[in-house]
């Protein structure tokens, strides 16, 4: 009788120990999980404000060529801008695993909007443009994608570092790695934003 008592005990303690385990494993696993969309859902955000982006860029080219015809070579910067851009917004979330495949993305998302800049400066020699309902309307819709693009940048850089820091904490990195659970990469400042601009008088 006590044989039987201690090794149900001792089944009892196994079998108390594989259920935490399971239970602690199931746990982190899905923490993780639901981290990681919660990347994805950030990433498919800052893609959305990027088509917003790209769907603005015709109205407003045309806009300005009515009044700006001989700026061609500008045009012809957004065209070629937009037209790289075009094949790179909807993408998979792959990119995210792979830095420099995050890098190029990114680089193709500052160069669009370093040419709509330069757009929006060749309107500067242009008065009555700026007192177009037309262009006023497309600007101030891009000025508020561009500020929706910093945002959703913004959230999905602090969504993707909760997760990065989740992932190499212990014991829920043994798991990541175990799963196959990857850093994601952070969006940063352009390399023009990386030196003070020229200020003349």
């Amino acid at each position: 009788m006590k044989k039987i008592s201690k090794g149900l005990i001792a089944l009892i303690i196994v079998l108390v120990c594989v259920l935490g385990v399971f239970s602690f494993y199931k746990n982190t696993y899905n923490s993780l999980v639901t981290m990681d969309e919660g990347v994805s859902a950030s990433w498919a955000e800052v893609q959305n404000q990027y088509q917003r982006r790209l769907d603005l860029i015709p109205n407003l080219v045309s806009t300005v060529k009515g009044y700006a015809k001989h700026e061609s070579d500008v045009f012809t910067q957004v065209s070629e801008a937009r037209s790289k851009a075009g094949g790179q917004i909807n993408i998979s979330d792959e990119v995210l695993n792979d830095p420099e495949a995050f890098a190029r993305y990114q680089q193709i998302q500052d160069n669009l909007g370093a040419s709509l800049q330069r757009l929006l400066m060749v309107t500067e020699q242009y008065p009555e443009l700026k007192a177009d309902q037309n262009f006023m309307a497309l600007q101030d819709q891009l000025e508020g994608t561009e500020n929706r693009i910093t945002v959703a940048r913004n959230r999905f850089n602090e969504t993707a570092k909760t997760y990065n820091t989740k992932i190499r904490q212990f014991p829920a990195n043994i798991i990541a790695n175990m799963s196959g659970f990857e850093k994601k990469s952070y969006f940063t400042a352009s390399e023009a934003a990386q030196s003070a601009p020229k200020v003349e008088f």
